[in-house]
């Protein structure tokens, strides 16, 4: 049986996908890029989208 997806409200902000928690605690940001491994937790939507905005991989 598949694990239930945790997240709502996912958006993409180039390889950097956004979500809101199940429990609505915060969001998180991730890179989807491969390798790169990036992901922070933040309180509010605005914050992650700015940060999914400036984020940099930097692997190539």
């Amino acid at each position: 049986m598949p694990a239930r997806d945790s997240f709502h409200s996912v958006m993409r902000i180039g390889p950097v996908q956004i979500g809101t928690h199940r429990d609505r605690t915060g969001r998180t940001a991730v890179c989807t890029a491969d390798r790169c491994g990036w992901s922070a937790d933040y309180s509010s939507r605005i914050a992650a989208q700015l940060a999914a905005r400036t984020h940099r991989c930097t692997v190539r």
